[in-house]
């Protein structure tokens, strides 16, 4: 039985402050909970899990909680079995001329940026880039869409603002009016930028770049989700 404190402990870590303190935030469901364990078992701090789930997983160490338990440290709508206190990853700065980088302006939408990580993943993208106000990596949609991504792409958040003007690799901005992707070779280094959900790249941002590019369109749809642009994009440049 979890005492009142650990309970508000782990309830605080759905607020950024908490988490930036802490250096923890929260991973829930058996896939990605099962996938830390295999690929990053020291950065797991606690488990709590149901008696199933703990049965189903006999080598590994959990605090077994009743389904009442486990709803109220959970931060998804529906309890999923298990819910793990992980320890923040290290994150490194990139430099976009020994690989192929992505960076994101002002992504504020945690299932985009959640997917953009798992596809970066999908990739072998290792390294993204974040402007300081995109939202904030290890916020619990963010966690949950990586799918277990999120422990093995390294995000990396530009709070300054100067990583774009320290890198001397191409810089390709995806935009509505630039060159065709499908006229452009394959890469292996570089950076991709993709913008804000609504407002696409801004001015500042899109200073940096050395080539537009742009998703030919056939139909009427005005834009595209920043994730699925990424995925197109990736597919034909990677």
């Amino acid at each position: 039985m979890l005492s009142k404190k650990e309970i508000k402990d782990i309830q605080s870590l759905s607020h950024k402050k908490a988490r930036s303190e802490t250096g923890l935030f929260v991973a829930e469901g058996p896939k990605i909970v099962s996938e830390l364990i295999q690929i990053a078992p020291k950065q797991i701090q606690t488990i709590y899990a149901i008696e199933q789930w703990v049965a189903e997983n006999k080598t590994v160490a959990a605090t077994v909680l009743s389904d009442i338990e486990l709803e109220r440290i959970s931060q998804l709508q529906t309890t999923n079995q298990v819910v793990a206190v992980v320890k923040q990853f290290e994150s490194k700065e990139p430099n976009a001329g020994e690989s192929f980088c992505l960076y994101l302006d002002t992504i504020q939408d945690p299932g985009n940026l959640g997917t953009i990580i798992r596809i970066a993943d999908w990739f072998g993208i290792k390294d993204i880039v974040c402007s300081s106000d995109c939202v904030d990596l290890y916020n619990s949609k963010v966690v949950q869409a990586t799918m277990a991504s999120i422990a093995r792409v390294n995000v990396y958040y530009d709070e300054e603002g100067i990583w774009l003007s320290k890198q001397q690799a191409p810089v390709y901005a995806a935009t509505l009016g630039g060159n065709s992707i499908y006229e452009i070779n394959k890469l292996t280094n570089g950076v991709l930028m993709i913008g804000n959900e609504s407002k696409g790249l801004s001015d500042r941002t899109l200073a940096f770049a050395t080539e537009r590019i742009t998703i030919p369109k056939k139909g009427a749809a005005e834009s595209l989700n920043a994730a699925v642009a990424t995925g197109i994009i990736l597919s034909h440049l990677i």
